[in-house]
């Protein structure tokens, strides 16, 4: 199933150029300050990534995943033996799954009476067939809760495309504005610290104490990272926030290290460093005996986590004499999904739109690259 190719830009403007996403995809007005009208016919949406549900989706799901971004025919098939190692299946759609769940629990405790719908960007249920649902539904307005709490092309501003390429797709359908960056919110610290706290605990009583500390996120491009957020490096800055909050609430004056994982360009393109299996070594070759791996730029136990660290970073670790401890997601703790409700109350309350909702027009944006020459 390949994912809807529509140009979301109107005709005459730039991509980077006012009327900006958020703008556009909420009718043409920015994002209230003000409270939600009464009546007016509201959901919320849980836009996350997609995975593949069987040996057959593999690859078409990363063909989607990587359209138009060079990524050579070999990685994808590498890419591809990881999710057939676990049948095909990407856990993130029952994780999706559960944390609906969870939160629809937690808004009906709460007294809000709102449905929860789900879209993804990758793999079905696309958010373009979502998006006529709700329209069919009757929704007038749809707060969207991305499964990425930080700022980047690929952590925030493809999400508001993702809203705009259904609205385009549908003709129009529910106003919508994206819930703001949430990476500093004290429930999703407090999973964070919680599972730190766990995998700390996990390791021999004679290495916990001294254990190195080390946060990690999905790498992205260095040309990414120099656009993310209003001013540049919001993805970077974002993560290392986290990552302090989470480390003081869990372990209080530790040293810790914010590394990254998982990158999928070409060589030659520069992101950002060091990698967690470098780091790794590194760490060893200066003396360390311990290491707690916390994937903080992640809300979930998806398998760049399952695989990535919980296979390719313990085995490095094993190889060079590190004992090992991997902290958990946020997932469906309690204060995560209690952060969730909140952020929504938020939104619904009126109050100046923060980060991650009113994103100026050319808020981390990249502009696309070059088409390559057709060979003769």
């Amino acid at each position: 199933m390949p994912r809807a190719t529509v140009d979301i830009t109107p005709a005459g403007q730039r991509p980077d150029e006012d009327p900006s996403l958020a703008v556009r995809n909420n009718g043409g007005a920015e994002p209230s300050t003000e409270p939600a009208p009464a009546g007016r016919r509201e959901a919320l949406l849980v836009l996350s990534f997609g995975g593949p549900e069987g040996h057959d989706d593999v690859m078409p799901f990363l063909e989607n995943v990587t359209r138009g971004r060079g990524i050579p025919r070999e990685r994808l098939e590498e890419v591809a033996e990881h999710y057939h190692h676990f049948g095909g299946v990407s856990p993130i759609n029952d994780q999706n799954k559960a944390l609906i769940a969870a939160v629809e629990k937690e808004l009906a405790a709460a007294g809000i009476d709102l449905p929860v719908y789900w879209g993804n960007r990758n793999w079905a249920p696309y958010v373009e067939d979502t998006w006529a649902q709700l329209a069919e539904d009757g929704i007038e307005h749809v707060y969207v809760f991305a499964t990425s709490a930080y700022a980047s092309f690929s952590g925030c501003r493809q999400y508001h495309e993702d809203i705009a390429r259904a609205r385009v797709s549908y003709g129009g359908g529910p106003t919508a504005e994206k819930l703001p960056h949430y990476f500093d919110t004290p429930g999703f610290v407090q999973a964070n610290a919680d599972a730190l706290a766990a995998a700390l605990a996990s390791l021999p009583e004679d290495v916990r104490s001294t254990a190195r500390l080390v946060a990690t996120a999905h790498s992205i491009p260095d040309s990414m990272a120099a656009v993310a957020g209003p001013d540049g490096h919001a993805y970077e800055a974002e993560l290392l926030a986290a990552a302090e909050r989470v480390v003081a609430e869990a372990a209080p004056g530790r040293p810790f290290d914010l590394v990254w994982q998982s990158r999928s360009g070409p060589p030659s393109v520069p992101w950002l460093e060091p990698d967690v299996n470098d780091h790794l070594r590194a760490l060893a070759a200066a003396g360390e005996h311990a290491v707690v791996l916390f994937p903080v730029g992640f809300i979930s136990d998806h398998l760049e986590v399952i695989w990535d660290l919980d296979n390719e970073a313990r085995e490095t670790a094993e190889e060079v004499g590190l004992a090992f401890a991997r902290a958990a997601t946020a997932g469906t703790h309690p204060a995560f999904v209690e952060s969730v409700r909140m952020l929504l109350q938020e939104r619904r309350a009126g109050g100046l739109p923060r980060l991650g909702t009113n994103c100026p027009a050319s808020c981390c944006f990249v502009p696309p690259r070059p088409a390559r020459p057709a060979s003769s």
